[in-house]
């Protein structure tokens, strides 16, 4: 571990505030920028975040919180990128194109720029000439509720370089988080943007009342067609009881499909009732607009856009067959009648 290490955290929702509490259980001290100045002056009186995760209580001593953006990342050495996909453009657009420059960027973003079509690690090339070297993945199977309640969870962290990937994971390891290491970096995000999806659709099945065995097929037939695009976009190691490589010593297994980042968290996100994107479809197959449901949630469901992102990535580049999220897509997006699209669904399901 390098206990010199600076991190600082880009956004205040509950994830943010998750990974803050990971970081500052391990002793680590933070730079956090959060937005909004009230919030900011609620945490350092109060001890906690007002608005998400509030039963986190923080020992100040570790926190450092600011409004200045670039004050934070300027101070830190290690970035932490925690906000929704739609808002990352906004965020750091203003930012000058250097400022990243010798840092260390993690992203926990669970998206798509959907203005971009982008993922994050490609947005940051492109507009900050940002190395993928630099660039590493958060992803779960993971959610902030069970992170304050310290339920035993899983982070896998991704980078091209397996070694400071381990290094930055060791900042997080903790007695109720295990941390995974890859170097999967497209793979488990293009996981996490599908495993979206696909709990939204799992949740409009729950609103329109499908029972567990319809949904038990439904997630199984999602699985398998997430498997087929990461095999078609180039992903290797997702065949499910196959393993190039096993550690002699500990017999631990290497990563396939069947690891927490792929199916794992698929399995989680279209299970659990934490997860925002099953909830957001549960209200789209009870009736709800996608307006409304955006309004009752009042939190980002990363797979509305993500569908979008995916459909159009799918359409011009991969061609892949994507029955399932391209129909999640059209209910979405293009105004297809819930039960109308589920029929369709049904008929493709093996």
């Amino acid at each position: 571990m390098n206990p010199g290490m600076r991190f600082g955290i880009i956004g205040s929702g509950s994830w943010a505030t998750a990974l803050a509490k990971i970081l500052t259980d391990n002793n680590n001290a933070i730079n956090w920028w959060v937005r909004n100045e009230s919030m900011s002056k609620h945490i350092q009186s109060r001890h906690h975040n007002p608005n998400y995760l509030s039963s986190v209580y923080f020992d100040i001593s570790k926190l450092s919180l600011s409004n200045d953006l670039t004050k934070v990342i300027t101070e830190s050495d290690c970035m932490v990128i925690a906000i929704p996909s739609a808002y990352i453009n906004e965020t750091l657009k203003h930012l000058p194109r250097d400022i990243f420059s010798g840092k260390k960027l993690i992203s926990a973003v669970k998206g798509i720029l959907p203005e971009e079509n982008l993922l994050l690690n490609d947005y940051l090339k492109n507009e900050f000439e940002f190395p993928l070297s630099d660039y590493f993945t958060v992803m779960g199977p993971c959610h902030a509720e069970e992170i304050a309640a310290e339920k035993l969870s899983y982070l896998t962290f991704s980078g091209t370089d397996e070694e400071i990937a381990n290094d930055i994971a060791s900042h997080f390891s903790t007695e109720y988080l295990n941390t995974i290491i890859n170097n999967d970096v497209y793979g488990v995000q293009y996981a996490a943007v599908l495993k979206n999806i696909y709990a939204l659709g799992a949740g409009i099945a729950h609103g329109l009342e499908y029972g567990d065995n319809f949904l038990s097929v439904l997630i199984a037939n999602c699985a398998d067609e997430m498997a087929g695009f990461l095999q078609k976009v180039g992903i290797s190691h997702i065949e499910v009881g196959v393993h190039e490589m096993q550690d002699d010593i500990t017999h631990k297994k290497n990563q396939n499909y069947a690891a927490s980042a792929y199916l794992g968290d698929l399995l989680v996100t279209c299970y659990s009732l934490f997860s925002r994107n099953r909830t957001f479809g549960n209200m789209i197959g009870k009736g709800y607009s996608v307006k409304v449901a955006q309004l009752e949630l009042n939190m980002v469901a990363e797979g509305y856009n993500a569908s979008k992102c995916i459909y159009m990535i799918n359409s011009n580049n991969v061609g892949f067959s994507m029955p399932i999220a391209e129909t999640i897509y059209k209910i979405l997006w293009q105004n297809v009648k819930v039960r109308e699209g589920f029929k369709q669904i049904e008929a493709v399901l093996v």
